[in-house]
């Protein structure tokens, strides 16, 4: 699972050990990404033990916490920086060479679910390090003000969906619970993590909410209307120099084809299908969200 660049501009620093708890609190209140890497097991002489923990950012900074010196940390930081790409938990298993020889793997190769690496150092030791992405909230951008609009913030929440919301700033007041607000369609919409987007103008200003949101990396874009609207409204930006790459991005009707009919029936589709699509490929990953 991949997310968008941070854009709060505060850096994690280094902090002790037990420090940890602090540290990933903070970062969490940041909404910034992070791995938190644990050593589950050791045999022989191995610098770190069981139960030892570092955080890394997505820099590959280790920032808190220890869990060994170089030999470990290489494999860790290449480890963790493939988590923040896929979003996906992982088990490494650090040992000698002639261990993996006994067992007839390579380094790199992944087998049953744990990823083996070479340890290079003197001590010769094996340690098996769970890596662990924790990851913002993904955002539900909304534009527009409509029944559906309203809808969808009401029941986006309750399934993990922090809220952006874009519209005349005249209209924004029907917008009652907690989320960012954006005046009109032109503020730069930015998130720390994945971004799903929802146009729901119902004919007030759906050009520039489609073009804002062809703008964003949002990983979902839909639109609530008929095929035949859709339709007219992507031959306009084609016109207008968009290209037909771009526009595939745009789906619709949004929502899964429930018999939908009422706004709040709709926002239930809509959000069914936000579901479908944020979960797929990871029904077999354990991925913490902020």
């Amino acid at each position: 699972m991949k997310h968008s660049v941070p854009v709060s501009g505060k850096e994690a620093s280094p902090e002790v050990v037990q420090d940890l708890p602090r540290l990933m609190n903070r970062l969490q209140g940041d909404n910034e990404p992070f791995v938190l890497a644990t050593v589950v097991r050791t045999i022989s002489v191995t610098a770190a033990k069981a139960g030892a923990k570092a955080v890394i950012d997505r820099n590959g900074d280790i920032v808190g916490g220890w869990i060994g010196g170089g030999c470990a940390r290489s494999a860790v930081i290449k480890a963790a920086k493939s988590a923040f790409e896929d979003g996906q938990t992982r088990l490494i298993s650090l040992q000698p060479a002639d261990l993996l020889a006994e067992i007839g793997v390579e380094a790199g190769e992944e087998r049953e679910g744990i990823q083996f690496a070479r340890n290079m150092c003197p001590s010769q030791g094996t340690m098996d390090i769970f890596i662990e992405p924790v990851l913002p909230r993904p955002s539900l951008v909304i534009y527009g003000a409509s029944p559906v609009a309203v809808a969808l913030a009401s029941q986006a929440p309750s399934i993990g969906f922090d809220l952006i919301f874009c519209a005349p700033s005249e209209e924004l007041s029907v917008f009652s619970g907690a989320g960012k607000r954006a005046e009109g369609f032109d503020s730069p919409v930015r998130s720390n993590g994945q971004i799903y987007s929802i146009i729901s103008t119902q004919g007030r200003g759906d050009l520039a909410a489609l073009k804002a949101a062809l703008l964003t990396d949002a990983r979902h874009i839909g639109f609530v209307g008929s095929r035949r609207k859709i339709t007219a409204l992507k031959a306009k930006l084609r016109e207008e120099g968009v290209a037909d790459q771009t526009l595939d991005r745009i789906k619709g009707p949004a929502g899964l084809d429930l018999g939908a009919i009422a706004p709040e029936e709709i926002a239930l589709s809509i959000l069914a299908e936000l579901l479908m699509i944020r979960r797929s490929g990871h029904r077999q990953t354990n991925i913490h969200h902020v």
